[in-house]
């Protein structure tokens, strides 16, 4: 007969070893691309996207043919041996989100910002759809 060593914690294991145990607590977080809401307005179509942690110099927005882009990216913070990490989450990452606009815009006169982790986009309305690629600088503060 063979024996199954026992492992009282193995379930735990598998627990927190991926980001399903995150769901049920958080079932709104998508933990691949940052929350974006859109919205219209008279005059212009305002975009707000939860990135907290990133730099604002990191981050690239930009506006062609209609699609918004979003990317950014995140250093990681070098972990030190001495200190006696029990868990280090810490880590390099980056996302992309593109999203197709709801109306023709201003390329040249999109405005971005960032404040609180919150990254602002303001998009003034086009009568005509223009033909090019606009990048946006970010402003933090």
């Amino acid at each position: 007969m063979s024996l199954i060593p026992w492992k009282p914690f193995s379930d735990l294991d598998k627990f927190f070893g991926d980001n399903d145990w995150l769901m049920p607590v958080f079932p709104h977080i998508d933990l691949t691309k940052p929350a974006m809401d859109i919205k219209e307005t008279d005059k212009e179509v305002i975009a707000e996207v939860e990135i907290p942690g990133f730099d604002p110099e990191k981050i690239d927005v930009s506006v062609e043919d209609g699609v918004l882009r979003v990317k950014g990216s995140m250093d990681e913070k070098k972990e030190e041996k001495e200190k006696g990490y029990w868990r280090k989450e810490i880590h390099t990452g980056s996302f992309e989100r593109m999203v197709r606009l709801p109306v023709p815009v201003k390329e040249d006169s999109v405005k971005a910002s960032y404040e609180k982790g919150v990254l602002k986009i303001v998009m003034p309305k086009a009568k005509t759809k223009p033909n090019s690629k606009v990048k946006i600088q970010v402003i933090g503060k």
